[in-house]
Order: structure tokens, then sequence, then C-alpha cells
């Protein structure tokens, strides 16, 4: 299989976007988000989206022109129009912004509307946790799960991602969708033939099964039953109603180029903890990592991907043939960049 430096997969990614009709400045947000979820191992967020990203360009479900427009409502408070492009240049823009306006309030929050995926969340809360800033991050998605005690999808797997700022290390960095799995897991064991557990997934009745094909039709199954439902309808109240993108069952699918933009929304708090803690945060969150790591078997949340991430920069990424094939492919389309 190919192997890439970071740089080049950046290169590749960016290149096969502005050929499908993105420009520049998108074009390099995006192919850097996801070629930072690659190199940590997140490859459902990684350069596998690049196809379907492309494809949605070039039908105009994505604006690969559109410029994200910043309004700050509030000393604290900023609102935030995708304007039907990717997600990642409005993220960018909420990135840069709130931490000042954390130090200068304790608190700052944006609200991003009118958007898409939101890849790996976690990517963006630890790009705030280091401006020193505790970073909650959420997003919902269109519709896959059922509402607590029904059986049509109507909520996303809604994302939700923590990062805490540390002295001496990387962030401590918690991200999770609030389904049990991923459907990209129940689609690969249908390719497979292969059933799936328990607990995974709902047919369209609502009873659990392993059989992959009733699972597409009917629902995944919440992380924690009740609660993660309860959980995922918080992130739809947040990233819905508060920032006023679009319910999960209103949205179109990330995954095609059929439709409208998804128009989903993003929701991101940051605080500054310092001065909540009475200059106390830094010492209490190494307390914190030393009774994690006193326990064997224990692991800190994020260590895997970070473990990945040096493995990327010292070795480069490995991407599978055909997909390096397709971006190729993508990246070489008459008219594009050269």
């Amino acid at each position: 299989m190919p192997r890439l430096s970071i740089a080049e997969c950046e290169q590749l990614a960016r290149r096969a976007l502005e050929a499908s009709g993105a420009a520049a400045g998108p074009s390099g947000s995006t192919a850097r988000a996801l070629v930072a979820a690659e190199a940590d191992g997140q490859t459902g967020h990684g350069l596998g989206r690049i196809p379907s990203y492309a494809a949605q360009v070039m039908a105009g479900k994505v604006d690969g022109h559109a410029q994200p427009s910043l309004r700050r409502l509030r000393t604290g408070a900023l609102r935030i129009d995708a304007a039907g492009g990717f997600a990642y240049p409005a993220l960018d823009l909420a990135v840069h912004a709130l931490p000042a306006m954390a130090r200068e309030c304790g608190i700052a929050v944006a609200a991003i509307f009118r958007s898409h995926h939101i890849g790996a969340a976690g990517y963006t809360a630890e790009r705030l946790a280091r401006e020193g800033c505790v970073a909650f991050v959420c997003s919902n998605t269109p519709r896959a799960m059922a509402f607590a005690g029904g059986v049509r999808p109507m909520m996303g797997t809604n994302p939700i991602a923590f990062a805490a700022p540390m002295c001496d290390r990387a962030p401590l960095v918690i991200d999770m969708a609030l389904s049990q799995v991923a459907r990209s897991r129940i689609v690969a064991a249908q390719k497979a033939g292969e059933s799936i557990p328990v607990g995974w997934a709902l047919d369209s009745a609502g009873n659990p099964t392993t059989d992959p094909a009733a699972a597409l039709a009917g629902s995944l199954a919440p992380a924690g039953g009740v609660k993660g439902a309860a959980l995922a309808l918080i992130v739809e109240i947040l990233c819905g109603a508060v920032a006023d993108g679009h319910f999960g069952w209103e949205a179109s699918s990330f995954l095609d180029d059929k439709g409208p933009s998804p128009g989903v929304g993003q929701l991101l708090l940051v605080i500054d903890a310092e001065p909540l803690s009475a200059g106390n945060f830094t010492a209490r969150m190494d307390q914190l990592i030393c009774a994690l790591s006193s326990e064997e078997g224990v692991r800190i949340p994020g260590d895997r991907r970070l473990t990945s991430r040096a493995r990327a920069e010292s070795t480069g990424i490995e991407i599978s043939g055909p997909l390096h094939a397709t971006l190729t492919e993508l990246a070489e389309r008459p008219g594009g960049p050269q």
C-alpha cells in the first residue's frame, strides 16, 4: 500500500477537492482536518471521506466556495454561518476567536449553523485546549437513532468531544458518538455477509437485530440505552434549536450527493479554567492524570490517538491502493490544480 507523509496527504486531499470545484481556502481547511483524523487512526473521518465530499461539491450539495461569516452577539457569544459549505472553515473561525473571548469573559460560546460534517470533533476540541481552554464541542448529524421509546430514526449519532489542557503533555481529549457503533461497521458486516452483535441496532419495529440489512432499515442503538438517547436529544437541542441548524430528521445525508445541504449545527463552549479554579487548575489536572496512571490497565483518553499520530509523523500514513488511486484520479481531473 502507498505510504505518504502528512504533508503529501494534505496536498493530495486538497488537490482532489480543488479539482472537484472547491476553492483553495475551504479545500485546505478540509484537507488538514481529514488528514489529522487519518493520522490519529480515525479513518472513518479521514481520507476516505474525500470521494463523497468531492461528489457533493460537484453536485452543488456543498458550496465549495462558501466563506463562513461571524457575528459577535454578546461579549462571550458568537454566531457563525457556515453558508452551506464544509464545516471546517467555520470551525476554524470559532477556534481562532473563542480563546481570547474566554480569557475576557471566563466563558465563551459559538453556535454554527448551515453546516456540514464536523469530522473528528476531538480535532476541534484539542485545538481549543492547546490555547489553554477547557472545551466542549458537539454537532448533530442526519437521522440514525430513534427517540427513547420510539422506532423511527430521528436523531443523529450526534458526536460530543471534550478537551482539557495539560502542563507537560498533550491535552486530554474525549471524543465519542452517541450511538453504540458507527453505521459504517454495520455496512461492512452486510458487505461481508456477517451478522452483527445484539445491541448494535434495532429493526424497523424497534426490536434488537443481528441482521445488518434489518439494522440498516431500522435504527442504530444509542450508547448506554435510554441515557445515550437522552444525551443525543440534548445535542439535538444545542445544535438544532440553540444553534438553529437542521434537526437530524431534517438533514440530508453526509454520505451522498443527493438533496440540499445537510445544514446541521455545531456548538462550541470554552472555559478559561485557571481563574475559576483560583489558579489551581493545572495542578489539579496533574493530580487527576497521576490518579488515572496509578492503576495498571487504566488508559488515559486520547492516548491511542497520540500514539497513532506520532507514528504518522515519523513514518507517514499508509493508504489503501484503491483509495490512493481514487484520490489521485480526482486530483488529476482535467482543469484541476497541477
